[in-house]
């Protein structure tokens, strides 16, 4: 295998793994208010979902470093497969319930692994300088893609398909299937050591522990983590009242769905141009590996640090922290103009819309980068996972925060302290320590702080 044919095989699992979410997006409560559930159950089918993914999130990061990404991203496939085949059926709570639990645990599974073997893979094939940047961004894009794309057609094939609601189901258990051939086929395992049942179950929690260790006592992680939760913040503070503020412009809940769904697409098609920005962004600011800027990266005796060795990452940081004022700023437009009516108020909702996104993708895609730099491949996938339940964390303290904000201040009033919070976070980048690989990563049992 080539760096070029790992970076296709990349692009072609983040495409196959964010299409089926991205294809339930739009039709999914409705599907569930069709099949006769009440609102409320609706919103308990949700929770369910939210349950499992956080609940086991750590855990499968640490399966993926143990036994290996391919076997859990093909678990992922799988899971994906049957929580929407029987989305398609389901004419209960308790099977939307069951089909909630597979999904989640989906979700979980999903959340490092496919990363986690190109990062491995390209260290395997370039050795410890290889440039991440690239390879990310091209996934990261794939990622949008696939969100953009799916939202718009399961918003628009419903209507002129026959079986309505339940196409968009039955399309994304087609694209998990292929993503499960795609994993068991085209991503070879890098060599790691064979393990037993027993020794799997007892590794398992260790990595665990060792990735929460990490992300405590580490002098980098602990900066970087919280940014993960700021953003959770930030996804909701859109996510959960845009489509509000969408409905009162257009004067109806149903038309309000419709330009909610034409809106995130506009987002996500932001969000991979800014992945796909953000290498450039972070030269222009100071340069990739091997330029100028602060954060020295050397790679450890025989490869084992996930980073590029000797060279400069001050340009990811600078456009890190970019990615961040760009996401602070569009949150404060929405903010400042929630009082427009009409076209106007669309059109600057759109517009708020893809600058948040766009600076979210670039802050993503140079964080993950940054935090590849500072772990090894023993802890990779679980470090990845405990990044995303930050960012799960933050979002679940905003749906309760700034709902409660929304209902006495306005939407505008929930806006402006999440881009003020969002802001604010940029400083905990500033004079960030050197990016060697962890004292921690080192350490077989993870105590070390550094």
């Amino acid at each position: 295998m080539t760096p070029l044919s790992a970076r296709r095989r990349y692009m072609l699992v983040s495409l196959l793994t964010w299409l089926p979410p991205g294809l339930m997006m739009a039709p999914m409560v409705l599907l569930m208010t069709e099949r006769g559930l009440s609102i409320s159950q609706v919103g308990a089918v949700m929770a369910v979902y939210s349950a499992v993914s956080v609940a086991l999130e750590l855990p499968t990061g640490g399966l993926a470093d143990v036994v290996g990404r391919r076997v859990v991203l093909s678990a992922s496939a799988a899971f994906t497969a049957a929580g929407l085949s029987l989305m398609v059926v389901a004419d209960s709570f308790l099977l939307f319930a069951v089909g909630a639990v597979l999904k989640g645990a989906a979700r979980a599974l999903s959340s490092g692994p496919a990363e986690a073997w190109y990062v491995d893979t390209l260290h395997t094939l370039e050795g410890p300088d290889a440039d991440l940047k690239p390879g990310l961004s091209r996934g990261h894009a794939m990622e949008s893609v696939a969100l953009c794309g799916g939202t718009l057609a399961g918003g628009l094939v419903p209507p002129v398909v026959p079986g309505g609601l339940a196409v968009p189901p039955a399309m994304g258990a087609g694209a998990a299937v292929l993503l499960l051939v795609v994993a068991l086929f085209a991503l070879p395992e890098p060599p790691h050591a064979r393990r037993g049942l027993g020794e799997v179950l007892r590794a398992v929690p260790t990595t665990v522990v060792t990735g929460l260790r990490m992300a405590l006592l580490d002098v980098v992680l602990r900066r970087l983590m919280p940014i993960a939760a700021v953003f959770g913040v930030a996804l909701v503070a859109v996510e959960l009242l845009t489509p509000v503020r969408l409905a009162a412009l257009t004067g109806q809940a149903e038309t309000g769905a419709t330009a909610y769904a034409f809106v995130a697409a506009i987002g996500f098609a932001a969000s991979a141009l800014g992945s796909a920005l953000a290498p450039r962004i972070a030269v222009l600011l100071g340069g990739s590996v091997g330029g100028s800027g602060s954060g020295t990266v050397r790679g450890s005796a025989g490869g084992a640090a996930g980073g590029a060795a000797a060279g400069t990452v001050g340009g990811s940081v600078r456009g890190a922290a970019a990615g961040i004022v760009v996401t602070a700023l569009s949150l404060a437009a929405l903010a400042a103009t929630a009082g427009l009516t009409g076209a106007a108020g669309l059109v600057s909702a759109g517009l708020a819309y893809a600058g948040m996104f766009t600076g979210l993708s670039i802050n993503a895609l140079l964080l993950s980068e940054l935090t590849h730099l500072r772990v090894t491949a023993a802890e990779r996938a679980t470090m990845t996972s405990v990044s995303s339940m930050s960012l799960q964390a933050g979002a679940g303290l905003a749906n309760l925060g700034l709902a409660s904000l929304a209902l006495g201040l306005g939407t505008a009033g929930a806006w402006w302290p999440a881009a003020a919070l969002v802001l604010a976070s940029a400083l905990l980048l500033v004079r960030l320590p050197a990016l060697q690989p962890s004292v921690l990563a080192s350490q077989p049992d993870g105590l070390r702080p550094v």
